[in-house]
């Protein structure tokens, strides 16, 4: 009897001995007691953790993502400072200084990482946030892959937009067999001064800002100005389809080619740019194919005649050689071809000799220097319509986010 008491007493013990380590490791776990992320639109994002520990945690990192377009995963990752200690609150800032910034309604995905002096770590499963711009009360209306938000005017104001929108989405799938791919969302601002407050390092004429990369555009309409809104909208939604058709890791579209598409789905070119187009034809002031292949004088007058002549090259190349044929240049581009190539497998020239045949179409018969050497008399009157209308903040207030 007293030997199976002891047996049974050696047992016991052997069995805590065991156990013991374990109940240890159990008492040692990490405890997360909070984890939240607060929105300061525009500049900043502040991630906040409370955790605790039998023993001093040591170590804080802070992992995230933007949801975005993208041929490789990133994940970022932010060392906290903070004193060793039992329990610890702690918060770290992703400031949009230093990033470029975010458009409203990007999503960001957080998770932590922490560790304490015995060696045991913990990783929380991934939380999201959405970038919002909560300074408005912003309304949405959703349409197939379309979704417009808006805080001032009523729904007759984004339905009307909205209509323009698929009208013109239409007309490009038309012409151009180009379609939007993924969704995106319009943010329409009641003002461009509204619009540059969303914004890091705004320029005093930006209208209006795409982040192709997370399908989100920006713009900045007034109430009193639809007619110019909708056409803005059309035209940056066409970047964004030209964009989500033919991204590629290696090369982009020539920019008469990328402006030239939004142009076009905006509709027949407009009275002034078709006036500036006649005088620079007229004069034998016509810029290059090639040279229009690189972005667009900084200067309105010679950008004027850019985006006109732009349009007139994609009018030439859908009206001669039909939807088919440009839908194959988009799809060649997507696969990483460079301009001249692309041109010539799709249409058997390249740029210089697009440049002989275009000229030919619009009957420009002086040969075209190799710069854009328009003169200010050329542009005259019809370029002080366009900057009274305020077309200089719509043409290049676009900007494209990296």
């Amino acid at each position: 009897m007293i030997k199976r008491i002891s047996l049974l007493v050696l047992l016991v013990c052997l069995f805590w001995a065991v156990l013991s380590p374990g109940l240890v490791q159990a008492q040692n776990e990490i405890v997360i007691l909070d984890s939240s992320a607060q929105v300061q639109f525009p500049m900043r994002l502040v991630f906040s953790l409370s955790a605790q520990s039998d023993v001093n945690i040591t170590d804080i990192r802070l992992r995230y993502t933007v949801e975005q377009e993208s041929f490789a995963e990133v994940t970022s990752e932010a060392y906290v400072e903070f004193l060793p200690a039992a329990i610890v609150d702690v918060s770290w800032s992703l400031e949009m200084i230093k990033i470029g910034g975010l458009p409203p309604g990007a999503i960001v995905n957080y998770w932590w990482v922490v560790a304490d002096a015995d060696g045991d770590m913990i990783e929380t499963s991934p939380q999201q946030v959405q970038f919002d711009d909560n300074r408005y009360s912003w309304r949405n209306l959703t349409d197939g892959k379309i979704t417009i938000y808006w805080y001032e005017g009523g729904l007759s104001f984004a339905q009307e937009l909205m209509s323009a929108v698929q009208q013109a989405l239409a007309r490009l799938g038309e012409n151009t067999g180009a379609y939007l791919e993924r969704p995106v969302s319009l943010y329409i601002y009641a003002s461009s001064e509204d619009l540059r407050g969303s914004l890091i390092f705004p320029t005093e004429w930006t209208g209006g800002q795409a982040f192709t990369r997370q399908g989100i555009i920006a713009i900045g309409i007034a109430l009193d100005d639809l007619d110019w809104g909708e056409r803005a909208v059309t035209h940056e939604l066409a970047h964004m389809v030209t964009h989500q058709m033919t991204y590629n890791p290696y090369s982009g579209l020539p920019t008469w080619l990328e402006e030239g598409l939004a142009m076009y789905a905006e509709g027949e070119l407009e009275p002034a740019y078709a006036s500036i187009l006649s005088a620079a034809v007229d004069g034998g002031n016509v810029i290059t194919v090639r040279s229009l292949a690189s972005p667009f004088s900084a200067n309105p007058m010679e950008a004027y005649l850019a985006y006109a002549q732009s349009y007139s090259i994609v009018e030439f190349l859908i009206d001669n050689y039909g939807q088919d044929k440009m839908s194959d240049l988009l799809n060649t581009f997507e696969q990483g071809s460079g301009y001249d190539e692309a041109l010539e497998k799709v249409y058997g020239f390249n740029m210089d000799g697009l440049n002989v045949l275009w000229r030919d179409y619009v009957g420009a018969a002086v040969p075209a220097t190799a710069g854009v050497g328009v003169h200010p008399a050329l542009i005259g009157a019809s370029a002080g319509i366009l900057l009274a209308a305020g077309f200089g903040v719509r043409r290049w207030g676009w900007r494209r986010s990296r």
